[in-house]
């Protein structure tokens, strides 16, 4: 069947319009022939009279549909996963967008956003590690200025993020500094908890994420400072130059500025410019690309603006 085929199912309608009025002019010329022959005297022939004119039959319309294709059946797909590739993964389903496009949709079972392991999970207040003490299987000093002693991240973003200050440096920016990177589930624990004595629990959740809630220890988020002859605190790095280039540019390397202004509802976050998140070159690049600000927006997903209860 054509795709043309509705088009001439409306005009179906058409017909009937016509048809009828035909049909109404015949029955009333027969019934006038009737009064005739009456008033003449005359014997009237039913059968010789026309009949009614039928309406035309409007034709059946079938809608054809087609399932969408499962990337994870792909054996690239397969691969890539079985071997921990994330960016090989999200290429072999054909870039960030059409990742995100197949995960939102439903259509790639494959791909846990509550994994881990994987570059693309969602950690947040409704959104726990699995399990709470995860720790990631490899880690790597940063090679940038450390202002304490949680300098560590996974391989990729430390990668990135030694790639992002060199850039950031040549451009005549100035230097980037890291404040904290990993940080496990007993570490996060004391912060949390440092948090909870200074400002009370209800303060200390819009600050501070709760052991096995927390980004950092995915070992794939980190917090930025701005160095000169010395290096200032997290708070001040939003307004400073280098805060301004990596809002801007953070994406071009994997990463993303993960609470950001007037997100609060969503994250439960108060804003955060120095808190980064690595999930990715392409991913990136789709969420830049896309105009998104979170990545429960990204993927879908709830917002998360407090713990359940």
């Amino acid at each position: 069947m054509s795709a043309a085929q509705p088009r001439h199912a409306a005009r179906g309608s058409l017909a009937v319009r016509i048809a009828t009025p035909i049909g109404v002019l015949f029955t009333a010329a027969a019934s006038l022939a009737t009064l005739c022959a009456v008033i003449a005297g005359q014997s009237l022939d039913v059968a010789a009279l026309p009949a009614p004119a039928a309406a035309m039959a409007i034709p059946k319309v079938q809608v054809e549909a087609s399932v969408a294709a499962n990337p994870c059946i792909d054996e690239q797909v397969r691969a890539s996963l079985a071997g921990g590739d994330d960016a090989a993964v999200v290429q072999a389903f054909g870039g960030g967008a059409e990742f995100r496009e197949a995960v939102v949709g439903g259509n790639a079972p494959c791909i846990s956003l509550d994994d881990p392991e994987r570059s693309w999970v969602v950690v947040n207040k409704q959104r726990p590690l699995r399990p709470l003490s995860f720790a990631p299987a490899s880690l790597a000093d940063i090679a940038l200025r450390a202002t304490t002693r949680s300098n560590e991240l996974r391989p990729e973003p430390k990668a990135a993020l030694e790639a992002m200050a060199r850039d950031a440096r040549e451009a005549g920016v100035g230097v980037l500094g890291i404040n904290n990177g990993y940080r496990s589930y007993a570490v996060q624990e004391r912060t949390y908890a440092g948090h909870v004595r200074d400002r009370g629990q209800g303060g200390a959740d819009a600050v501070s994420a709760r052991p096995g809630f927390s980004e950092h220890q995915t070992g794939l988020a980190f917090d930025l400072v701005a160095c000169g002859d010395g290096c200032g605190g997290i708070e001040a790095f939003g307004p400073t130059a280098q805060g301004r280039w990596v809002a801007e540019n953070a994406w071009r390397y994997g990463f993303i500025v993960r609470y950001e202004h007037d997100r609060t509802g969503t994250t439960g976050y108060d804003p955060e410019p120095w808190h980064i998140r690595y999930i990715g070159a392409e991913l990136a690049k789709a969420y830049h690309e896309g105009g998104f600000h979170t990545l429960e927006e990204f993927f879908a997903l709830p917002e998360a603006p407090d713990y359940a209860p």
